[in-house]
């Protein structure tokens, strides 16, 4: 999902330089991706800076760290300064970026929001810290890996008054946006979604439902509340191999099936079946290359969050996706690991 490289961190280790390539170089402006928004289109009479921090340094910090030192003009994305980045490995600067301890980021005066980028595992401990220290919070999907800890953060972050963004950079995509077009106003009759890639260290991603969410999303998204009505997983430890199935029901009791398949060069496709009153769509379809990277269109709706220049219908819709989805994942992860109390 992430536009081709263009340029590398200068300062970071040879395999930091490969992460950044994997996450995709481009920088707006350049002569690869010209900028091609309309400085007029945001305007903001507020002059209000947030200082942030970035927490973790994989492929998604790194993205992370170029678009906050390179924002795009006239966006809301030029409210927020990087001040730093925390990382448990040693870097000393990431071009201009200084490291700074996790300590110093939670009790600096200057910083007010955090861009979480950590394994999955540590989301949650992560949140909760930056909450509790009166900051505003942006972290990748997932936000917890259970719907219990969710919900708490979430709560945390209104008593607080701040801002909880999580990234779904999956619904940001031109593919989706099309698709999601092909699909509005057509009445389902049945559908997959079926999904492939690497394997995945379980223990710091956390269960299938949880570490694939950005496919649940798309579920709940394109066709609206749905009720888990089985789950299996399969498991070859010897290959290194899973495989999970999800059947779910509609509102309108229209049958929906979600495969989650992960195994060794395993080529990271989704393939979608859906099938309406007035035909299938088997294949994505066309869409047009974006001029504004996935990240960095992210980084602007949390930054528009931080301005209030997002309705309250909007935030409570999305309120509602991300823990319905977290729920969902949490009752799939129950009907795989103990089938016998979810069907006795």
């Amino acid at each position: 999902m992430i536009s081709p490289e263009h340029r590398c961190l200068t300062s970071v280790c040879w395999k930091q330089r490969q992460a950044w390539q994997k996450a995709g170089m481009h920088q707006q402006g350049s002569p690869d991706c010209p900028p091609t928004q309309n400085p007029k289109a945001f305007t903001s009479k507020s002059s209000k800076m947030f200082g942030t921090v970035v927490v973790g340094v994989g492929i998604a910090g790194l993205a992370r760290i170029r678009d906050l030192m390179n924002p795009m003009p006239s966006s809301p994305s030029e409210h927020l300064k990087l001040l730093g980045f925390v990382s448990r490995r040693s870097f000393g600067n990431i071009n201009e970026a200084k490291q700074i301890s996790l300590e110093d980021a939670l009790r600096s005066k200057e910083v007010h929001a955090a861009f979480i980028s950590t394994e999955n595992r540590s989301h949650e401990e992560t949140i909760r810290m930056f909450l509790e220290a009166g900051k505003h919070v942006l972290v990748e999907y997932p936000m917890a890996l259970s719907a219990k800890a969710a919900h708490e953060l979430w709560e945390m972050a209104e008593q607080k008054d701040k801002v909880l963004h999580v990234e779904h950079i999956e619904l940001l995509t031109e593919e989706y946006k099309q698709l999601k077009k092909e699909v509005a106003g057509k009445d389902l009759v049945k559908g997959t979604l079926h999904f492939t890639g690497s394997v995945l260290d379980e223990n710091k991603s956390g269960f299938p439902a949880f570490s694939g969410i950005a496919r649940l999303t798309w579920l709940i998204d394109l066709f609206g509340d749905l009720t888990v009505t089985s789950a299996t997983r399969e498991k070859q430890k010897d290959k290194n191999y899973s495989r999970m199935t999800v059947h779910f029901q509609t509102a309108n009791k229209k049958p929906l099936t979600w495969i989650e398949e992960r195994g060794p060069g395993m080529r990271r496709e989704k393939k979608i079946n859906f099938c309406f009153t007035s035909g299938c769509l088997e294949n994505f379809p066309e869409a047009p290359r974006s001029s504004v990277g996935l990240f960095m269109q992210d980084q602007n709706l949390f930054a528009k969050k931080l301005l209030g220049q997002v309705s309250k219908e909007e935030l409570a819709a999305e309120k509602w996706r991300i823990l319905r989805c977290l729920d969902l994942a949490e009752v799939i992860q129950q009907y795989c690991e103990e089938p016998e109390k979810i069907y006795s």
